[in-house]
């Protein structure tokens, strides 16, 4: 239970792939090539669900909420292929046990890793992905899209990553963006949902290409990076989807407050006078008044006390005298 508690910085993302009443080879392959760049987080569920997430009629949302607190996981990844929509996935993404938004898309072309001869990366390695499109920054159903994209494939958390780690790139773009959409300004925020049906039919395809990456010389100390295609490669087209509830997204947002020992460590706010050396070691200058040194508190010894001897011996020379001077008025 302490594992599942909330952490500052989060664990990797489990993603649960759940396969629906029907899907066809094509749904099957590329769930199964998903899972081996998202592995080794992932859970396979090997048995046929009827989940319909958009149905708001059927108990899909509670058995969503139900594995993702028995299994410990925040996204999840359905495949449902009909007449309506073939070829379908819905990435789910949760907090707290509850759904917080869902994104379908439909798969229209395909190219498996199985077709690309060339080597693979590591299993659990942190991809590099790029977003070549302004629409991921201006339009609410990219951005979205961008969001969930990122939060599937990219593992865990690091302050930074060695060079020679980055063994592929996902590289995600949009197929030519209609005039339209050039200076988008979408009428549905990101944060809202409207009642009509929306018309996706406008709207780019998302191209996804995996590739692994070779470093060769260079002569200088930044090395030439060539790119092979590794697969899988996807068009997807945006379909239906949901958005975030503002409350729920506003708690997903928020970010716990930082620990003195990490503000002290160089983590959050700077604090005056304290910096962190190029080893990591915390350094920091002290400013205090001039000290009186005649006031500074020593350790008493009996051998030490000065006072005492010079008594003793003014005692020892007056009873010396006094035997002199009798000795004087005698004679």
């Amino acid at each position: 239970m302490e594992a599942r508690l909330p952490k500052e910085v989060e664990d990797p993302r489990t993603a649960i792939f759940v396969k629906g009443t029907h899907t066809g080879e094509t749904l099957n392959a590329v769930m199964k090539d998903l899972m081996a760049l998202k592995r080794p987080h992932t859970i396979s569920f090997s048995k046929k669900n009827p989940v319909y997430p958009f149905d708001s009629n059927t108990t899909s949302i509670s058995s969503l909420e139900f594995w993702a607190a028995k299994n410990d996981a925040s996204l999840f990844l359905v495949g449902q292929s009909t007449k309506k929509r073939p070829n379908g996935l819905t990435f789910v993404r949760m907090y707290d046990n509850q759904v917080l938004d869902m994104m379908e898309v439909g798969v229209d072309s395909w190219a498996g890793m199985e077709s690309f001869k060339t080597p693979k990366s590591t299993p659990g390695h942190k991809p590099l992905m790029h977003f070549a499109s302004e629409l991921f920054d201006t339009h609410p159903r990219y951005i979205q899209a961008k969001s969930m994209l990122m939060d599937f494939f990219n593992g865990e958390v690091v302050d930074s990553i060695c060079l020679t780690g980055l063994e592929h790139v996902i590289s995600v773009s949009c197929a030519p963006t209609p005039v339209s959409l050039n200076n988008a300004t979408a009428t549905t925020q990101p944060n809202q949902q409207s009642l009509a049906p929306e018309d996706t039919s406008s709207l780019p395809k998302i191209h996804i290409r995996t590739y692994t990456t070779r470093l060769l010389s260079s002569g200088t100390r930044i090395p030439r990076v060539e790119l092979t295609p590794m697969g899988p490669n996807l068009d997807l087209s945006l379909r239906r989807h949901k958005a975030a509830d503002p409350d729920l997204l506003k708690q997903a947002l928020k970010r716990p407050k930082v620990k003195k020992a990490d503000i002290e460590s160089g983590l959050g706010k700077k604090q005056k006078n304290m910096e962190v050396d190029e080893m990591g070691d915390l350094r920091g200058r002290v400013h205090i008044m001039k000290q009186d040194l005649n006031k500074l508190q020593t350790r008493k010894m009996k051998g030490l006390k000065g006072g005492d001897l010079d008594e003793d011996k003014d005692g020892e020379d007056e009873s010396n005298d006094v035997p002199r001077k009798k000795r004087r008025k005698e004679a």
